[in-house]
């Protein structure tokens, strides 16, 4: 695929992320994709259907997503993102961050999603509450 498609499928992608389109945005993912939060300590998800319902653990709690990206470069199959996200959750607490995104395309479609960001400076902002739900969920809920 051209440098000019895959842009438009990252940017198509992360549109229909930040809407909570799960059946859109797994059309932009590769039926071997596999996201990685890469400073966690899990594994990440394989699979459009796992990345999906690996997401949408912490976008359910999530009532708004605003998306800003501040560089977007691409060579060849690489997509590179210099982008802020801000989280409203549901009970009104807002959460701020950026993030450094790198994605692989193959066959016109996101094979590789690896997102870095700050752990602490991020999670240091979530609510309580949401820390609890996020506890209640393992590997087990997204690879199959």
């Amino acid at each position: 695929m051209s440098i000019e498609q895959n842009r438009k499928t990252v940017l198509a992608m992360w549109e229909a992320l930040s809407a909570k389109d799960w059946a859109a945005m797994k059309t932009h993912l590769h039926d071997e994709i596999h996201y990685e939060d890469v400073p966690t300590e899990d594994n990440g998800a394989v699979g459009p259907e796992n990345v999906a319902k690996r997401l949408a653990i912490a976008f359910d709690h999530i009532v708004n997503h605003e998306h800003t990206i501040h560089h977007l470069v691409c060579e060849g199959d690489v997509v590179f993102l210099d982008h802020t996200e801000v989280w409203t959750f549901r009970t009104g607490e807002i959460a701020r961050n950026q993030f450094a995104t790198m994605h692989e395309m193959r066959d016109g479609k996101v094979s590789k999603w690896s997102d870095y960001w700050d752990v602490s400076g991020f999670v240091g902002q979530f609510p309580a509450w949401f820390l609890e739900e996020m506890a209640k969920h393992t590997e087990a809920d997204f690879s199959e």
